[in-house]
Order: C-alpha cells, then structure tokens, then sequence
C-alpha cells in the first residue's frame, strides 16, 4: 500500500502505476456526473457536440452535492459518493470515450468497468460513504455548474479541489476488484464456517 498525492490531469502512465489498495489525494480540477449527466454526455458524444468541459486525465465523482448560492457564487456544503453501480450501465463507454482516469464513489462497480478500466487506463477510487462534509472540505472553489436543468444533483459541478480523499484504489488498471477480492475471501470463509458447523 502506497500514498500518493495527484494533481490533474493525470496520465495513463501514473493511473497505471496504482494498484488496489493504495491510497490516493487529488488536488486540481474533478467534476460530478450521476445517471442522467452520463447520459447526456455520451449523447452528446455521438452527436459529436462538445461537452462543457474536457473530461481528459480527470476524476469523475459519482455525487449529487448539496450545494448553496451566497453573494461570491456557489458553495458547497456536503458532498458524499452517490452509489457507484447506479453508473455501471455508461460508465465503460464514458471511460472510452472521454479519457476519465480516476472514477470516484461508494460501493465498487461491475466487470464492464473494470474491463474499460484495463482497456483504457482508469481506477476507481473508493470514497467513505458518510463523510460528505469531509468531502465539502477539501473542494476550494466550484469553477463552474453546467447543465442544471437536469437538477442540482444530476448537474455537472466543476470543481476545484486540494487534497480530495482518501479514496482507497478499488478497482485497479490490471483488472484486481478490491471488492471481489473480499467477496471471494468471505465465500470462502463462509464455507469453511459451514463445514466445521456440518451444514
């Protein structure tokens, strides 16, 4: 287990320097997506519209924030991962086709993902469900808010970050599923129990 500390955008060499377990800070620019933001972008990927921002060598937080306009602009008050396997349907073809290097949020997601992630060079970083006001420390700035029609918590918030995390690496780009390692151990352990119970 290594720490790092990131600062995007990050190349496809150092996301494919990280392994499961290691732990991760991000400083610079990240942004949040949850079904309906995917959605849209991977529409307007195939209508070759520009996207409002370049999502290349950057972190895509699964997260519906919970955010306030003041006098200065938009302040972010919590901001914890949504459930990641909400975005397990887009999130290969997002990763394909916007070059996105770390995916960050709770619970893990499936083969598709992991098998873009070691196709295309990304990780998934797991963040601490229930820590949202830890999350909401660590962003300085929103830079930006596109697409708010779709709602405050589907919108793509912009942010700038210094030091996000931790974010455990959960899936990694050789294919290891810190989840299905666990899931595997349990199964395993759970036969063991069963045999020395005689069941």
């Amino acid at each position: 287990m290594t720490t790092y500390n990131l600062t995007t955008p990050i190349s496809e060499e150092t996301i494919r320097s990280l392994r499961v377990n290691d732990i991760v800070y991000i400083t610079g620019t990240i942004f949040t997506a949850r079904d309906e933001a995917h959605e849209r972008a991977l529409e307007w990927f195939e209508a070759k519209k520009k996207l409002p921002i370049n999502p290349s060598g950057l972190c895509v937080f699964h997260c519906g924030p919970i955010v306030r306009e003041t006098d200065t602009g938009w302040e972010v008050v919590a901001a914890g991962p949504t459930t990641s396997t909400r975005m397990e349907m887009f999130e290969d073809k997002f990763i394909e086709a916007f070059g996105v290097r770390v995916i960050i949020g709770k619970g893990g997601m499936g083969f598709k993902t992991a098998a873009a992630m070691k196709k295309f060079g990304a990780v998934y970083g797991a963040f601490t469900g229930g820590a949202a006001v830890l999350a909401a420390k660590t962003i300085r700035r929103i830079i930006n808010v596109e697409w708010l029609d779709l709602g405050m918590p589907e919108a793509l918030w912009i942010m700038e970050v210094e030091k996000f995390g931790p974010l455990i690496i959960s899936i990694d780009s050789t294919g290891e599923n810190l989840f299905e390692m666990v899931n595997t151990s349990v199964e395993k352990r759970r036969a063991e129990i069963y045999k020395q119970a005689g069941i």
